[in-house]
């Protein structure tokens, strides 16, 4: 359910929005920041795959040691639709949600690389930065991140009542939570919480921010 992970004494931390197959966006993005893998670190909101021609590549990003990144709601398609088979209504909806590159990847490929990066797909992390505790989940947190284990795995990674209510409220027990899944114009914070998604696969513009200034 949860990793934890220690400050980075060596590098910088940065948070990026669902990538969803954009890999040029994605290089780009780190060449203007100047990340170096060898000793910064990437903490990804999930949404690696699906409506991008780059998904498998995205994918094998998450068994990278500078790339941490927890389950969006597109893994757990792909992970159902495999699991059920193409006749499936699970493979009919993860089509319907742009899981149409499995065609070019090859099943048995996809398959395989999905497995082995759900083995670095928690549901949920949480970053010591800057002497702040920050969660990161993909869509919605819990009220109180000390109750995380007792959360709903679905709404961790599909939820989407606090953003549609503009919900101000705090998430307690932590400092800040940042999260994707709903696109938004431009990074927008709500409480204590911080939408990072912004559409990288249809406006082209992926958020890769140095987590110290999402953190202000």
């Amino acid at each position: 359910m949860l990793i934890e992970h220690e400050a980075n004494i060596r590098g910088r931390d940065f948070f990026v929005g669902d990538i969803h197959g954009q890999h040029r966006l994605l290089q780009e993005a780190m060449r203007r920041v100047g990340l170096d893998p060898a000793t910064d670190r990437l903490f990804s909101v999930g949404d690696l795959i699906d409506r991008g021609t780059d998904s498998l590549v995205c994918l094998s990003l998450a068994s990278r040691p500078w790339f941490h990144a927890v389950r969006g709601n597109h893994e757990e398609l792909a992970r159902s639709a495999l699991r059920e088979g193409e006749d499936s209504t699970a493979w009919a909806l993860w089509m319907i949600n742009g899981g149409g590159w499995v065609a070019r990847s090859g099943v048995g490929e996809v398959r395989k690389i999905l497995d082995e990066a759900l083995r670095h797909l928690p549901h949920a992390r949480e970053i010591a930065i800057a002497g702040k505790r920050v969660g990161m989940v993909h869509a919605e947190p819990p009220a109180d991140w000390s109750r995380l284990a007792d959360a709903d795995p679905e709404t961790l990674v599909w939820g989407r009542a606090r953003i549609q209510r503009r919900d101000e409220t705090p998430v307690a027990g932590v400092d800040a939570v940042v999260v994707g899944h709903t696109i938004v114009e431009r990074p927008l914070t709500l409480g204590n919480v911080h939408y990072i998604d912004t559409g990288a696969f249809c406006t082209g513009h992926l958020t890769l921010v140095d987590a110290r200034e999402l953190l202000g």
